[in-house]
């Protein structure tokens, strides 16, 4: 008898866990580059046709205050996968070739946390956490909780057309033949394809558009030819010198051509997810890394991007809310309600902290967290009122940006108060309320320089030996 009850409670056991995995949400998280908030057409955009993205929004939740962490690549990717302010990682700026910059090995990635929890987890796309990909001296997403890896690193050499940077785990790989979003795309159907539903699964799909320099199949630039100006010379990168002969500014067609290719790829992905079953216990996450390219370009390598704010202040680079705020989108059967939208302030630190709770991970207690647990936002409720934080080293003196409620305080290298805004009647940032507002002031001050006192001096950029 006793045998037969310890059988029974052994089945039992192994049934329990059965069940329990099978209730383990997968996580598609889908993250494009430089992608504004008014890049899209459900965001907006008068003639950017986007479908795939516009039924995701439709299927799901629409968050229309949604914060990357950075108005940068590599902070804001840092932010998104630590749930930590980018400079508590070392990750102030976007990451150079051999400057030996890197996401330490002790930051512990979502990548980690889901696959302590059973998950089978991929990269597929833009990694930008380390200086060299291959690198022994540097940790490799594989060495970050990412089971696969197929992808680049900065950006598309010599284009996103035949790109010759691209890597299979530690491997550089010779030139990959086609444009990296159908080169990722299919990575991804085929990584998807072999799932099963007896154990979970985190796709991370970084996608590599709509970041310069770009080229786009024949019919979809055919699609907006009438706004693109002359013939179309790709401009590449990665040479010796910059391809001056070829900094033409064409208009905006091969850059609305390429998020509608973008589009298009992402909806075989979306697809595929369909077709296997995966729908219904399947959180989809879709996200831009940072603000876009406006036609007001700092780089060369920006020349023929025409990104939209929506016609917020700023772009790519800064902490106005053109640079950070950004499209993202929600979609989970069961939670998130078909149609919906959210006005919630909602930062990418606060991805790492849903994703992992409604996985059953238990996030870290032994260090400092930026972000919280959103779900009950993306039920339809309000979050409680909190303070945001940024902080970029880029092209402008304002480093420091922190919100509270519906006041935003841009602040200098220095930590001193520069520009004050009040979002919902000054959504433009158009008119400066710090001479007026000194109460306002001095809180988001204080609050600013809390949060700085919270950085050890291992906050700057670590360097490989």
């Amino acid at each position: 008898m006793a045998k037969t009850q310890l059988i029974v409670a052994i089945v039992f056991v192994l049934g329990a866990q059965l069940v329990a995995a099978a209730e383990k949400p997968n996580i598609v998280l889908i993250t494009v580059d430089d992608l504004g908030y008014g890049d899209l057409g459900v965001y907006g955009h008068p003639v950017i046709e986007s479908p795939n993205l516009d039924q995701l929004a439709n299927d799901g939740m629409r968050l229309t205050q949604y914060y990357a962490p950075s108005g940068l690549c590599s902070p804001s990717r840092a932010g998104v996968l630590t749930g930590r302010t980018p400079y508590r990682t070392g990750i102030k700026s976007w990451i150079p070739e051999g400057s030996g910059i890197f996401l330490r090995s002790e930051e512990i990635t979502l990548a980690e946390l889901l696959k302590n929890e059973g998950y089978n987890t991929a990269l597929i796309g833009k990694w930008h956490l380390n200086a060299n990909l291959g690198s022994e001296n540097e940790p490799q997403p594989m060495d970050q909780g990412f089971d696969n890896f197929y992808g680049h690193n900065a950006f598309q050499i010599p284009t996103n057309r035949n790109p010759t940077n691209i890597y299979r785990g530690r491997e550089k790989l010779p030139p990959q033949e086609g444009y990296t979003a159908d080169l990722y795309a299919d990575a991804s159907i085929e990584w998807l394809s072999e799932q099963s539903a007896d154990t979970p699964f985190f796709l991370y799909l970084s996608m590599a558009e709509p970041h310069t320099t770009i080229e786009n199949p024949a019919d979809f630039n055919a699609l907006y030819k009438r706004f693109t100006n002359g013939p179309i010379v790709p401009i590449p990168s990665g040479e010796a010198e910059p391809p001056k002969g070829k900094l033409i500014p064409r208009g905006p067609g091969e850059y609305y051509a390429n998020i509608t290719y973008m589009d298009h790829q992402l909806g075989r992905v979306l697809d595929q997810i369909d077709n296997l079953g995966f729908t219904d216990n399947t959180v989809v996450v879709f996200v831009s890394d940072n603000g876009p390219v406006t036609s007001d370009w700092i780089h060369w390598w920006e020349v023929n991007a025409y990104g939209s704010t929506g016609g917020l202040r700023g772009r790519k680079h800064g902490l106005y809310e053109g640079g950070i705020r950004v499209p993202a989108i929600v979609r989970y059967p069961g939670m998130v309600d078909a149609g919906s939208s959210s006005s919630e302030a909602i930062i990418g630190m606060d991805l790492y902290v849903t994703l992992a709770e409604i996985a059953g991970a238990k996030v870290p207690d032994d260090r400092i967290l930026d972000g919280i647990n959103v779900s009950d936002a993306w039920q339809g409720k309000a979050l409680e009122e909190r303070t945001l934080f940024w902080a970029l080293d880029s092209v402008s003196d304002l480093e420091y940006a922190v919100r509270r409620g519906h006041w935003k305080l841009l602040l200098d290298r220095r930590g001193q108060a520069r520009e004050l805004y009040h979002l919902e009647q000054d959504p433009l940032e158009l008119f400066d309320r710090l001479a007026d507002e000194e109460d306002v002031q001095v809180l988001l001050q204080a609050h600013a320089r809390q949060v700085m006192s919270t950085f050890s001096d291992r906050t700057d950029e670590r360097r490989a030996e």
